[in-house]
């Protein structure tokens, strides 16, 4: 039987590696085969690409080579290291995914979600998430939380207009894809990872 495939999203200084840290503790707990990996990286060739991506240096990308360049660290990390797990029956939980592609690249970019869509196609057909859990809190409030965006990242340092339209897509996303589950996440870590382990538990992937 194919493992579930669980993916994170949600903006920066959302929570999420803090949630994931949580969520592997309690399914280590529970005895639960698993694997955690992250979007971009994930397998050796990913994280190389996932240094240029995020590489503070880098100002001149244009939009349309960031897009390719997260959806081919996508691909490899799908052959490499999230197809063989699911084949052989493993939970996969990823912190981010194609959604992200399509609010940061598509919405707040710009290129539109059907681009990002078509560069993704693999991905989307061959792959689609299970569950998706959203973080939901405002990046106002997520920037406040994590005193301010992280200089060395480039993606982070876009902007806080730039990541409301993260936060918007990331909305529109959630009504279009019932598979898209939002938590909000305002509270506590431990009020958060609660509502995690509930989300899991209603949807029988735990």
């Amino acid at each position: 039987m194919r493992g579930k495939f669980i993916t994170f999203e949600g903006c920066e200084g959302s929570g999420k590696s803090t949630q994931l840290k949580l969520l592997a503790d309690y399914l280590k707990g529970l005895g639960v085969d698993f694997v955690m990996t992250r979007e971009p990286g994930g397998s050796e060739i990913s994280e190389e690409i996932r240094k240029i991506i995020l590489n503070k240096d880098y100002d001149k990308m244009c939009d349309e080579c960031e897009a390719l360049l997260y959806a081919a660290a996508r691909i490899q990390h799908l052959r490499e290291k999230v197809a063989p797990a699911l084949d052989s029956g493993t939970l996969v939980i990823c912190d981010r995914y194609v959604d992200s592609s399509l609010a940061y690249q598509g919405y707040a970019r710009g290129l539109g979600a059907e681009y990002v869509a078509a560069i993704n196609e693999f991905a989307l057909n061959e792959f689609c998430p299970d569950l998706t859990v959203f973080l939901d809190i405002s990046p106002a409030a997520a920037f406040e939380r994590k005193h301010g965006a992280d200089e060395n990242d480039r993606m982070e340092t876009q902007g806080l207009a730039f990541h409301e339209e993260v936060y918007k897509g990331y909305k529109k996303l959630t009504g279009k894809f019932p598979r898209i589950c939002a938590v909000d996440c305002g509270g506590s870590r431990l009020e958060t990872h609660e509502k995690i382990k509930k989300l899991l538990k209603d949807k029988g992937i735990i």
